[in-house]
């Protein structure tokens, strides 16, 4: 599974309007970042108490990535 999926698939579990939820990707030196757009309704929902959700989706997304020796950074937008 690709990363840009990979977040769309978490959070649109996560949120009460998943049709709100807007992943983009864009390509920067040997990585990409993966810019997560939610309705601020579910934002709280996606960052977590003291950014633990947050953390977590960033932690899946490094890790599936490794092994395409991809730089992948999520921002929560």
């Amino acid at each position: 599974m690709h990363s840009k999926e990979l977040v769309e698939v978490i959070a649109k579990a996560l949120v009460d309007n998943p049709e709100e939820v807007v992943v983009t990707e864009k390509a920067e030196g040997r990585g990409s970042v993966i810019e997560l757009h939610v309705a601020s309704s579910d934002m709280g929902k996606v960052i977590g108490k003291q950014g633990r959700i947050a953390k977590a989706i960033r932690s899946v997304v490094k890790a599936a990535s490794f092994r395409d020796k991809k730089n992948v950074d999520v921002e929560i937008v």
